[in-house]
C-alpha cells in the first residue's frame, strides 16, 4: 500500500520528514492537511492534532521524530542516523534542539507574524510587529545561531562524516526564517550560512524550496497551515 505522510509544507517538522524521504529515496504520496481544520477522524491517527502523520498502509505514525525514526528502522539504507551510540544520540540532541529549541521562537514569533499573518490572516507587517519579531531573532535566536556554529565547526556536517537527521533537522527549521527573510549573517556565522547554502541545494531540500516558494494565494495558504 506504500506510505502516505499528512501534513503542510509550511511546517518545518512536514519539510523534515519530506527531506527525510527524499534522501532515504522513499517513494511517498503526499496529502495536504490543516492542523486547524483538520478531516474528521484525523485526532484518530494524531491524538494530539500535529501534523506530520505518516501512514504505512493502514498504520498511522505521528510527530516528526518518530516517524524519522520509524522510516530508519524500516529503510535503513542509506543510514541517515549514526550506528555509534553516542553519534547517534548527538544526532536526535541536534534535532531536538532544532525543534524543541529553535523552532517555538522561529515559527510563531518570527515566520507567522511576518510571512504567515500577512497572507493567511490580513494582517499588515507594521513597524511594531516586525520590530518585536526582529527583536526575538536578536534576543532568543541569535543565541542558537552561535551554538550551531560551534558545533559545526569545520565539519560539512553536524555529527560525523555523514549526512544525518541533524543536518536535516538544522535546514528544514531554517526555511522558515529563510522565507521570513531572516539568515544567519554570513560574517558572523559563516559555518553555518555555508551549511544552509550547501543543504538548500540537495536534490532533497531544492524541490521543496521550489514547491514552497510558489505564490501562495489564500485558497492555497487556507488550505495549507
Amino acid at each position: 500500500m506504500g506510505y502516505k505522510l499528512l501534513g503542510a509544507n509550511v511546517s518545518p517538522y512536514v519539510r523534515k520528514c519530506r527531506a527525510y524521504l527524499a534522501e532515504k529515496g522513499i517513494a511517498y504520496t503526499y496529502e495536504a492537511v490543516s492542523p486547524f481544520s483538520p478531516p474528521p477522524g484525523f485526532r484518530d491517527i494524531s491524538p494530539l492534532g500535529r501534523i506530520p502523520v505518516l501512514l504505512d498502509g493502514d498504520r498511522p505514525i505521528a510527530d516528526s521524530t518518530v516517524i524519522c525514526l520509524y522510516l530508519e528502522r524500516c529503510n535503513p539504507t542509506p543510514a541517515l542516523h549514526p550506528a555509534d551510540p553516542y553519534l547517534y544520540a548527538h544526532a536526535l540532541w541536534i534535532e531536538e534542539f532544532m525543534d524543541g529549541g529553535m523552532m517555538p521562537f522561529a515559527g510563531p514569533l518570527v515566520f507567522r507574524p511576518l510571512v504567515l499573518g500577512p497572507i493567511a490572516m490580513k494582517q499588515p507587517v507594521t513597524p511594531t510587529i516586525k520590530a518585536d519579531a526582529l527583536k526575538v531573532v536578536e534576543t532568543s535566536i541569535h543565541p542558537q545561531w552561535d551554538y550551531l556554529e560551534k558545533e559545526l565547526a569545520d565539519k560539512l556536517f553536524f555529527v560525523g562524516d555523514m549526512l544525518t537527521i541533524a543536518d536535516i533537522a538544522v535546514a528544514s527549521g531554517h526555511v522558515n526564517l529563510r522565507h521570513a527573510d531572516v539568515s544567519p549573517d554570513a560574517n558572523r556565522w559563516p559555518k553555518l550560512a555555508a551549511f544552509l547554502t550547501r543543504m538548500y541545494a540537495r536534490p532533497s531540500f531544492a524541490a521543496l524550496l521550489a514547491e514552497e516558494t510558489k505564490p501562495w494565494d489564500q485558497r492555497e495558504i487556507l488550505r495549507a497551515v
